[in-house]
Parts: C-alpha cells; structure tokens; sequence
C-alpha cells in the first residue's frame, strides 16, 4: 500500500485541536500515564505537534512543551465545522448573493415566513448582501446578519452595489509583493491538506480492495486513502480504514496502469484539489467582488466611523453591546484593530449582544463579561470563558470589550495577519519558511466566508476610511 513518509524538518509543527467528548486533556511531562501533570488542556484548544509515537504526541500549548495521548487529538476544531442555515443539503448548491435594493433612508422587512402579515425578524437596509435559498410567489428565503427569513423579492438585485454603504466612504487600494509563485504557494497549502466541505469524485486503487460484489468491497489493510482522480499522481482527498465497507460506481484503468475503483465517500470534511485552492488563493477572484474583496481590507487601521451612527445604524437593539460604539473605538484605537472589525466579532460571538458570557456570569460572586468568547472551549463555553473574564479582570462591558481586543489583536493582527485573507493562508510565513505556518482556520473557503458580515456593517456607514492590501505573487 502507498504510505506517507515526511522527512523531518525543524521548526515544522502541526497544527490539531483537543478533542475530547468531556472533561479535560492532561498534558504531561512525559509520554507516560504516571507522568506529572504540566497543565489541563479543554475542548477545542489549539496545539501544535512537534512529534508522535507509541500513541503519545509532543506538542507545545499555553508556550510550554509537554506529551498528550495522541487519540484526543484532531485536524479539525470540534465543533467549529459552520452549520449549514438549512437542514437541507441539496440547497446549499443553488444559493446565490442578491444585494437589497431600497431607498435611502428605508428598509426592507425580514418576516418569519412569506406573508406581509408575518411578524418582522429584522430590517434590511439598501446594499445589504443576503444569501437567496429559494424564491417562490414573489418571496425570497434568505439569510442576511445571521438571521433566516423571507423578503420580498422585487427589492433584491443580483447587481452589486460599486462600494458599500451610500459610497461616502473612502477605499485605498494597495498591493503586497511576495517572493512567492502562485504554484509555490498552492504545494505549500497542499502539504497542510486545506479542507473543503465540497463533493468530489474518489478512487482507490484495486489492490486495496477486497471485493463482495459488483457494487461493495471493503478496504484491505491499513495506509489506504482515497485520491481525486485514478492514479497515484491525484492527490488525497481522505484516508480510508481497514475493512472500511465502500460502495462502488465504476471501474477505470488508471494512469499508472492499475484499475482503481470509483468509490463513494462520505465525509463532510475531505482534502480540497489543488485546483480549488488556487482559486482561494488568488486574489483576482476576489477582488473585484464588492462583498469578498472585503477578505483583504487591512484590520490594524481604524475606520474612524461616527460613533453616533453606529449606535444608531449597529449597535441598537443589540442587547448588552447597545450605545457602546465609543467603547469599541477605544478599543480599537488601543490595541490597533478595526473597530468594524470588533463589533463585527463581538455580535457574532453574544448572539447580538444576548448570550451569558455578554451579559454577566456570577464567579466567586462577581459579575465578569466577556464580549469576544475569549477562553470559552466547545463543551464548557460558559464556564471556561466566564473563568477567563475573572482572571482577566473584565467586570463591566467596558472592561471586557477593551481587554478582549488585546487578545484579539495579540493572536494575528499585530503580528502582521491584519487582513482576513492572511489569517488564512498566511503568505509572509510561507515565503519565509516555504511550509505553512499559524494559520487561523483549514476551511479553504474561512476567508471568503467571514466577510459577509463585516461588508454588511460597513454598509449601514456613511463615513469610512478603508485600506485594501491585495497580495501579489510572483
């Protein structure tokens, strides 16, 4: 069977998340079980593997090195896969961006089902970006700001509005040279096996199954995977186990002059095609986009936005966060991030300014907040984020907006990932190093999808000031 070998190379970590269906991780001192204890690792805590043997992995969490048990560890952050906003799979195909199209000054109503008699959700106003499910009788089934509902569908446009907002905004445009082809960068990406939730063809190669019938055959030993194409030079979309049981569509000769089997593979999460990183990874896709173009915008300048108008346009309604703009431009102009950036954060992760960690958890009876879910772990997000918020001294709204900043700036933007677009890929290390380094998240797609919201803020403003660092490779 073909197998991987790495050789090793230093410096070079992986990046894996704990995963363990409850309580904590020990990490140890020593790739033992009586090993002393160094530190609790929870849920969903990112680390980074050094080594692996024997079932133990070195790895480095909270700037200490120690051995965890490698089984409680994954490639993806539990939990952090993004739900669908529909049950319905076959949906997510069709879906398409339409803007809303209103007069200045009016809102389109989002109702909860299609009918003018149905309560308002919420209220669009002109240029937002929504996402279109269906339309059907003159309604739209959309998302838009996180929430779902319906619109009517003569005020929506699949034309792009030239900039966000009534376009009083001003957008500079600058270019970022690397010493780095776009292919270079491509094989750097596929080394680290970037994820997609998109379908593709997949193959095994005959050998490697045993067969039942025309249709089924199980996987025969271990070090099998399954490749986006028949012939060892595809690459790997998925690893398969040992008497893995795979439903069989066609029979090919390969390239390499073997059969390989056309199998089904149903994973959610699988490796994408280097043709489909390239895509993500190439700015001329994007660029030109009024919404994903918003990937690039550089989140270490402030967008001096009018505080008034964002507690009027943003933050009204919003729970907890409500009349706090001045608050996030403090914030902002402290720790160097974008306040559109922290708001956009902020709303996302309190559910709109309504959550626990928001709006106050007792702990050794104080009030704390935490407003960015700092600390907060899958599995234990209230308490794990409220002990953060105690530690970090957060008692009022306030304290906890301007000391979740610097979290938030300290993690990517002061060190130099300020666009969403290089939280992602991260082109600076891969020129440095030529292997990929601290990169925010595996979807291919994080990037393209995170914008939405924050181009949606930017176009309640009248008055902004935006800096566009496009990459340029070689």
């Amino acid at each position: 069977p073909e197998t991987e070998s790495t050789p090793s190379i230093p410096e070079k970590t992986t990046t894996k998340y704990v995963n363990v269906s409850s309580g904590t991780l020990n990490m140890r001192n020593k790739p033992s079980e009586d090993a002393s204890i160094i530190v609790k690792l929870a849920k969903g805590v990112e680390v980074e593997v050094i080594s692996e043997s024997n079932g133990w992995s070195k790895i480095k969490a909270y700037g200490g090195e120690g051995y965890v048990s490698t089984q409680y560890l994954s490639t993806t952050k539990p939990g952090s896969i993004p739900e669908s906003p529909d049950p319905d799979p076959d949906d997510e195909e069709t879906t398409v961006v339409k803007y809303v199209k209103v007069v200045d000054g009016s809102n389109l109503n989002m109702r909860s089902s299609a009918s003018t008699s149905a309560s308002i959700i919420a209220k669009l106003v002109n240029n937002t970006a929504v996402t279109v499910y269906s339309e059907s009788n003159g309604w739209s089934r959309i998302t838009a700001n996180g929430k779902t509902g319906y619109v009517s569908s003569q005020y929506l446009s699949a034309k792009a509005p030239e900039s966000p907002g009534n376009s009083n905004g001003t957008i500079i445009r600058v270019d970022k040279e690397y010493n780095l082809t776009m292919d270079k960068m491509v094989e750097i990406q596929m080394a680290v096996n970037g994820q997609t939730d998109k379908k593709y063809k997949t193959y095994i190669r005959e050998d490697g199954l045993t067969l039942i019938n025309s249709t089924k055959g199980t996987v025969k030993g271990t070090n099998w995977r399954v490749r986006g194409g028949a012939g060892s030079n595809y690459w790997v979309v998925g690893a398969v186990s040992n008497n893995q049981s795979l439903d069989i569509k066609s029979k090919v000769k390969g390239s390499d002059g073997y059969y390989w089997y056309e199998v089904n593979y149903n994973k959610t999460w699988v490796n994408a095609s280097p043709e489909d990183i390239k895509y993500n990874i190439n700015p001329d896709n994007f660029v030109n986009d009024p919404v994903h173009s918003f990937q690039f915008v550089k989140l270490s300048q402030l967008t001096n936005m009018n505080v008034s108008e964002v507690n009027d346009r943003i933050l009204s309604g919003k729970g907890i966060l409500q009349g706090h703009a001045a608050t996030f431009t403090s914030a902002g102009e402290k720790y160097g991030v974008n306040e559109i950036y922290l708001i956009s954060h902020a709303l996302l992760e309190t559910g709109n300014g309504t959550s626990p960690l928001a709006t106050g958890v007792k702990v050794n009876g104080r009030t704390v907040y935490n407003m960015y879910g700092v600390g907060a772990y899958d599995g234990s997000a209230v308490s794990s984020g409220a002990q953060y918020a105690y530690n970090a001294g957060w008692f009022t709204p306030e304290a906890a907006i301007i000391g979740g900043a610097e979290f938030i700036a300290k993690g990517y933007i002061s060190a130099g990932q300020d666009t969403l677009y290089k939280m992602r890929w991260n082109p600076t290390a891969s020129e440095k190093y030529g292997y990929a380094s601290h990169q925010y998240a595996t979807d291919i797609g994080w990037a393209t999808k995170q914008v939405k919201q924050i181009y949606n803020l930017y176009s309640l403003l009248d008055s902004y000031k935006l800096t566009i660092e496009i990459p340029k490779y070689k």
